[in-house]
């Protein structure tokens, strides 16, 4: 074993920023706590100025860690998840006025902003197409891509899908679609949405998500493959949620069936 604890066989950057992180993860290093300088680390551990820098390297594509210019580098501030759950369609959200994303920066005292980078008619993505029983092959889909912001930092990207044949000529080709959002304009033809089933799974951004959500190196996101099913179990609307995971949490209170 090494000063840091960490087993010798690893490499020397990797059990500087072990030490490091227990520091932090331990409240040792707290948030917002400056970082020795690399000289100084690489003085305590035996080690090259250059095998300090990649041990900080390495926290910073953990997360934990945040350079800032000329000042050094601190631990990194936690920010409070959004939280994103079952109720976010509840009529009872609704009648805020506020759309989900607007209703959870408000909780958490920050500003809000959306925007509607394109509107376009598409052929769908495979996994969409069988979701929303749509032509693969055609031009079947709206597709609405949204970003979303708070305090003007990305926090997630919204690909949402509906038919294009009941789309055409109503403000779902439109930004501003209206009192009750998307939504409201689907209840206008005749969707209520009565279940939805959402499909989650965990993975590593593409090239242009990690540039949207200006993610540090290393950061997942959860990506959230949505369907609203009508009052007749109609599949009305699929979009797909790409969440970062640093910033967001899903929280699911669901009743358990029983049987009679």
């Amino acid at each position: 074993m090494t000063p840091s604890g960490a087993p010798a066989q690893q490499p020397p950057s990797r059990r500087i920023a072990e030490y490091l992180r227990r520091q932090i993860e331990s409240g040792e290093l707290p948030s917002g706590a400056k970082l020795p300088s690399e000289r100084a680390l690489a003085e305590q551990h035996g080690a090259a100025r250059n095998t300090a820098r990649e041990a900080i390297r390495l926290l910073a594509e953990q997360g934990l860690v945040t350079a800032r210019h000329g000042s050094g580098v601190f631990v990194r501030t936690p920010q409070r998840l959004f939280r994103f759950g079952s109720d976010r369609y509840s009529l009872k959200n609704r009648e805020t006025g506020l759309t989900p994303f607007r209703l959870e920066a408000k909780r958490q005292g920050k500003v809000a902003r959306i925007e509607v980078p394109s509107i376009a008619r598409e052929r769908p993505p495979a996994d969409v197409a069988e979701r929303l029983r749509v032509p693969a092959d055609e031009e079947s889909v709206v597709h609405r891509e949204n970003h979303y912001f708070a305090d003007d930092e990305p926090v997630q990207i919204v690909s949402t899908f509906l038919r294009w044949d009941e789309a055409q000529g109503t403000l779902l080709m439109q930004a501003k679609t209206g009192k009750d959002g998307i939504y409201g304009r689907l209840e206008d033809l005749g969707h209520v949405m009565t279940r939805v089933r959402d499909e989650i799974s965990a993975r590593m951004p593409t090239p242009e998500e990690a540039e949207i959500l200006e993610l540090l190196p290393g950061v997942p996101v959860l990506e959230v493959l949505h369907t609203s099913l009508d009052q007749v179990g109609t599949p009305f609307e699929v979009s797909r949620y790409v969440h970062r995971a640093d910033q967001t949490g899903l929280l699911y209170d669901l009743p358990v069936e029983q049987e009679t």
